[in-house]
């Protein structure tokens, strides 16, 4: 139905079949900020753990190359036995902090949703060349946060950098009469130092991030009363479903007797557990409970009367028969008419009473 993608109509939260429905088609709460943040935050462990390892490993078989490259052959065989030497040394300096950052990337998935393999992501969508879909993509809300948050990280980035290196600007230009061995200590130590702030400072961009995207995604996820009760159908009365649909019902019966209780006559009350709201005019052949309720709902129907001036009659005995015997939107039993009949007259009579005051 034509209602069913409407936002207006979509008001309900998504059911777990719903839910279910959009992990299978692969379409999941994803910030690509996480992703980000575990890299970053991995490649800095890398640096910080690593960083010796891997100078040393790269370092050495070059100054051995470089020192013995007098003795290099130049014929083929020779060359792809060079060639096959240095790959076996960058990948026994490279291969540990490269296998990090890719458990790194697959942890911020992770974190975020369990692993989903969905054929549906795959499918061509025609959609994504229409040309008011383009328009959507880059003057919609998804850009302009995307525009925002990329504003953010370059402030909070830009921070970050001169917290951390203004205070060491003497120590930089000093670092230049430093030896290649004790510069490249003393600019590692900074860096990392540098990273370490940035990770944190990008941490609260990611989290930030995160928490829109689950609330987009979350707001696309809802239905409509009609795809309810569809989805009802299809699952043949799921339970869950059923108590869905149940207490929806209930919600909508809730606030449609609250917004009669302003057209009661008045409220007969116990007076702290019950209020029953009845309404009367002249020429009906009984009066009509319009609300009631216990408790909490009796205390909010009072609150409700008292706002719009409706008299509050407290009578414990009929309050809790009429309370057990009416129901919403139907006359009061016949048992009960001498009793309300003398509360409606009390009631009338006030009403004169202050009407001919006022005059």
């Amino acid at each position: 139905m034509a209602e069913d993608n409407d936002p207006e109509s979509q008001t309900e939260d998504p059911t777990q079949k719903r839910l279910d429905d959009a992990l299978e088609r692969g379409d999941v709460a994803k910030s690509q900020e996480i992703n980000t943040w575990f890299v970053i935050a991995g490649g800095t462990l890398v640096v910080s753990t690593f960083s010796g390892s891997i100078g040393s490993g790269l370092v050495t078989p070059m100054r051995g190359l470089l020192a013995n490259s007098w003795m290099i052959k130049t014929d083929g065989k020779a060359l792809l036995a060079l060639m096959q030497q240095l790959e076996v040394a960058l990948l026994a300096a490279l291969g540990v902090p490269l296998l990090m950052l890719a458990l790194a990337a697959i942890a911020g998935n992770m974190l975020q949703h369990r692993l989903v393999w969905s054929a549906e992501s795959l499918k061509p969508k025609f959609s994504k060349i229409s040309p008011g879909a383009g328009f959507k993509r880059i003057f919609g809300k998804q850009a302009a946060a995307n525009f925002l948050k990329g504003i953010g990280k370059l402030v909070a980035v830009g921070v970050v950098m001169t917290v951390i290196l203004w205070p060491e600007r003497h120590r930089m230009e000093a670092m230049v009469k430093l030896d290649p061995a004790a510069m490249l200590g003393a600019t590692t130590s900074m860096t990392i130092h540098l990273l370490g702030a940035v990770v944190a400072a990008l941490a609260i961009v990611a989290i930030a991030d995160y928490f829109f995207q689950y609330r987009s995604w979350f707001q696309r996820q809802k239905m409509s009363l009609q795809e309810i009760k569809e989805e009802y159908k299809q699952s043949e009365g799921d339970p869950h479903i059923k108590g869905k649909i149940r207490q929806l019902r209930q919600q909508r019966a809730k606030k449609r007797m609250m917004a009669a209780v302003p057209k009661a006559s008045v409220i007969i009350t116990n007076p702290t557990h019950y209020s029953v709201a009845l309404s009367y005019e002249r020429g009906m052949q009984a009066p009509i409970c319009v609300a009631k309720g216990v408790d909490n709902l009796a205390f909010k129907i009072r609150e409700i009367a008292r706002e719009h001036d409706i008299p509050i009659v407290e009578n414990v005995p009929l309050a809790r028969a009429l309370y057990a015997t009416v129901e919403i939107d139907e006359e009061i039993p016949t048992e009960h008419y001498h009793a309300v009949a003398e509360v409606i007259g009390y009631v009338m009579r006030l009403k004169r009473g202050f009407g001919a005051g006022r005059q």
